[in-house]
C-alpha cells in the first residue's frame, strides 16, 4: 500500500501539478491510514472495504481529532482511492459512503483597517531590520501573498519600475502589483539595508535576516508576533492573519472575485467565495 501511496504524490505532482503543502498534506494523511491497516493485517488496497474505513474514521475520532482535520483525512483517503481506481487498481472505490463529519465554518481571523495601519507602524524607520520589517509586512498584506510566497521571493522577482511581484506555486507562475507605498518601502531596503544585512553573502533572497541567511517561516512569525504585541493588538494574528486581511478589505473595496481569485492563486473560485460568506457570518 505503501509504495501506491508514493505513486499517487508523485501523480499529485507530477500530473495535478498540486502545490507542494497538499503533496506532503496527502502523503502524511494516507501513510498514517496505510499504518492503522496494517496493524490490522490488511497489507493490500484491495482488502480495503467500507467496514475498515469506518474503523479507521471511528479511530480518529476516538484521539479527539477535530472534525476539520477527520474531514481532511477523508479527502485524501477519496482522492487516492478514485485514483486507484482511475488507474484500474482496484475495481471499486470503497470510499463511495464514507462520510465527513460536519465541520462548523470558521469565520477567518482578520485585523481591521485600523488595526493594519497600527501594525505597519511599529518598526523602526531608522534600523536597517525595521526597514526590512517595515517592507515585508506592508508587501505581505498588500499584495495578499502566503508567507512561504514571500519568504521565496528572489530579487529577480521584483519589477520595481512597473510596480509587480512574480510569484511561482509549484510552477505556476502569477504576476501580483504593489501600491506606491511598497515600492517606496522596497526601494528604501534594497538601497539601504538589504546590503547590511545579508553580511556579504551572495543570497538571491530578497529578504534575509540578520544573519545574512535567506528569512525563514518561523523567523518572520516571531517578527510578526513582536509587533504585534508592541501595537497592543489583542488577537492571535499569524502570517495567514495579514492575507486573510488583504482579501476582506479587497471585498470591502468592491474587488470582483475572479480578479481576487488570480491575484490569490486560489485554484478554485469557491475558496475565494469563502470571504464573501464569513462576511455574512460577521
Amino acid at each position: 500500500m505503501f509504495n501506491a501511496i508514493e505513486e499517487y504524490v508523485t501523480y499529485l505532482r507530477d500530473v495535478k501539478k498540486k502545490s507542494y503543502n497538499t503533496q506532503v498534506s496527502y502523503e502524511r494523511d494516507l501513510k498514517k491510514a496505510a499504518a492503522f491497516f496494517s496493524e490490522n493485517n490488511i497489507i493490500e488496497i484491495d482488502q480495503v472495504n467500507e467496514t475498515n474505513l469506518n474503523s479507521y474514521v471511528l479511530h480518529l475520532e476516538q484521539y479527539h481529532m477535530s472534525p476539520a482535520t477527520v474531514s481532511r483525512n477523508i479527502a485524501a483517503l477519496r482522492s487516492f482511492f478514485k485514483y486507484l481506481v482511475k488507474e484500474k487498481r482496484i475495481e471499486n472505490d470503497p470510499t463511495e459512503k464514507l462520510k465527513s463529519p460536519k465541520v462548523e465554518k470558521k469565520v477567518p481571523q482578520t485585523l481591521s483597517i485600523e488595526e493594519v495601519h497600527l501594525l505597519l507602524e511599529q518598526p523602526d524607520a531608522g534600523t536597517a531590520k525595521g526597514i526590512r520589517d517595515k517592507a515585508m509586512l506592508e508587501l505581505l498584506y498588500c499584495t495578499g501573498i502566503r508567507v512561504s510566497e514571500l519568504i521565496h521571493l528572489e530579487l529577480k522577482d521584483v519589477d520595481l519600475q512597473m510596480g509587480y511581484i512574480k510569484c511561482c506555486d509549484n510552477g505556476k507562475e502569477r504576476t501580483i502589483p504593489y501600491g506606491d507605498t511598497a515600492k517606496r518601502l522596497l526601494e528604501t531596503y534594497l538601497d539601504t539595508s538589504r546590503d547590511q544585512l545579508r553580511k556579504g553573502k551572495n543570497v538571491d533572497s530578497l529578504f534575509t535576516n540578520c544573519q545574512g541567511n535567506p528569512m525563514s517561516r518561523q523567523g518572520f512569525w516571531k517578527v510578526l508576533k513582536a509587533y504585534a504585541q508592541e501595537a497592543g493588538i489583542q488577537k492571535d494574528i499569524t502570517p495567514h492573519t495579514l492575507r486573510h486581511s488583504f482579501a476582506i478589505h479587497q471585498i470591502q473595496n468592491g474587488k470582483d472575485l475572479k480578479s481576487l481569485q488570480e491575484i490569490l492563486g486560489h485554484a478554485d473560485l469557491s475558496t475565494t467565495q469563502t470571504y464573501v460568506e464569513s462576511l455574512h457570518i460577521r
